[in-house]
């Protein structure tokens, strides 16, 4: 007897984001806002957030008019208030649904020898980057977990590929992310929602430049372990989220995906 081949959905369909709401945190700008508009570009409804009203204002204007139709919002919030991220999300759902995908994008980073970096310094980088991180994923987790189904997605970074000098505190908590992303793998695949993360490499955003400003040497050795020699650009980092948010990648959980033209391999 001739075996039925299972129904394969159309190659289009199953990477695109239909029917989907996702959160993402630092939304208004950079790398944020490319992974929301690629996200409305393959059809997710996103929910931007910042601390500040009128960057998201404005890029909830520019998602409108690249989507189709109403599909971007945006909720003025600061992860570092941990104690606001369940009503944030509690919020979220009652007005806009339930969140189907979330992208930990809020970060921030600083450039400064090691011997340099205050106690104060290293725990606001580690507060935002890795605490903040986790509670808004615990409070999007449970909702999820209870519904089966959802894509957790953190942004990493080289910096937890390999020692990058003047950056230990924010190495240290994205090293402490792309750990995280194992562990909560492992706890959460099991009732449907996947866990990974996106490692961007030198990619054209205000805060590369911060980092490379008046530094060509640091500039010159970046390019030089990148093989394809050039900066990515913010939507490289947008199109993985998709991917990573998509059916096309419902067997993928635990990983850690380098978007970095070959720079963590490079010599």
């Amino acid at each position: 007897m001739e075996q039925v081949q299972p129904q394969l959905p159309a190659y289009p369909t199953v990477f695109s984001l239909q029917g989907k709401l996702a959160l993402i945190t630092g939304g208004g700008s950079g790398i944020g806002f490319d992974i929301a508009r690629c996200m409305v570009q393959s059809g997710a409804r996103v929910v931007i957030t910042g601390r500040r009203e009128q960057p998201l204002q404005e890029a909830v204007r520019i998602l409108a008019d690249s989507g189709s139709g109403e599909q971007a919002y945006y909720v003025v919030n600061d992860v570092t208030e941990r104690q606001s991220l369940n009503g944030l999300v509690e919020t979220i759902e009652t007005t806009y649904g339930p969140i189907d995908i979330l992208v930990n994008n809020a970060g921030v980073n600083m450039k400064k020898p090691a011997l340099e970096v205050t106690d104060d310094d290293f725990d606001r980088i580690v507060h935002t980057n890795l605490n903040s991180v986790f509670s808004l994923t615990r409070a999007c987790a449970q909702r999820m977990m209870a519904r089966k189904q959802g894509s957790i997605i953190m942004i990493s970074s080289m910096a937890a590929y390999y020692g990058i000098d003047r950056v230990v505190a924010y190495a240290a908590s994205k090293s402490a992310v792309e750990g995280m992303v194992k562990v909560l793998a492992s706890e959460f695949s099991g009732n449907g929602v996947r866990v990974n993360a996106i490692a961007p490499g030198f990619i054209e955003t205000a805060m590369s430049k911060t980092a490379m400003s008046g530094d060509p040497d640091r500039f010159a050795r970046a390019m030089r372990r990148t093989p394809m020699g050039a900066f990515g650009k913010p939507e490289d980092i947008g199109w993985a989220a998709v991917f990573l948010a998509s059916e096309g990648a419902k067997y993928i959980t635990g990983a850690s995906l380098p978007v970095d033209g070959g720079n963590s391999i490079g010599f």
